[in-house]
């Protein structure tokens, strides 16, 4: 749970800039969006461990460039919320096929981590890790959202700077 909850902070940040954005996001949407950052924090993990089982010491040099690939993508996306008209937008798919994959990234190094595991419990921690995001990102889209409401001319530019802190945080780390 604490890996998953250290993983999902990314996503729960993302969420809260996508609640900024889009007040007015039904709970159906918050699920699916929600669902989305769980699943690709879920998936990353094993592909990360996939990778360890097959070419442990060629990937190492990829592994390096993972939060810079994260954070440029949250740079664009931020800077792309920026330039949006003051009524956000709402979050197409895209874009938050995009996000999912750009808050994940990270999550690909966790792979590393429970490679030694069987694929059961490999399976099951990743299973606790969408959930705990699932959970974290609701929670972030409805904070959000509340939020947005309240400050809809500018929900769209502290989205868009909220994301681009986070791909400077992200590449900083890398850096």
């Amino acid at each position: 749970m604490l890996l998953g909850a250290g993983l999902s902070m990314d996503a729960f940040t993302v969420s809260l800039a996508d609640g900024l954005s889009e007040p007015g996001m039904s709970r159906r949407r918050m699920c699916t969006v929600a669902g989305v950052y769980g699943l690709f924090q879920a998936l990353m993990p094993l592909a990360g461990r996939g990778l360890v089982c097959l070419a442990a010491a060629r990937f190492t040099w990829f592994e390096r460039r993972i939060p810079l690939l994260g954070g440029a993508l949250l740079l664009l996306i931020g800077a792309d919320m920026l330039q949006a008209r003051p009524a956000a937008r709402p979050l197409n798919r895209n874009t938050l096929f995009v996000q999912g994959l750009a808050t994940s990234v990270d999550a690909l190094s966790a792979g590393f981590a429970i490679a030694s595991y069987g694929l059961l419990r490999a399976l099951s921690a990743c299973t606790v890790i969408a959930a705990v995001t699932f959970f974290d990102c609701l929670a972030a889209l409805s904070i959000g959202k509340r939020f947005g409401l309240l400050f809809a001319r500018q929900a769209s530019v502290c989205g868009g700077l909220l994301l681009m802190g986070i791909g400077v945080e992200m590449l900083w780390r890398a850096l």
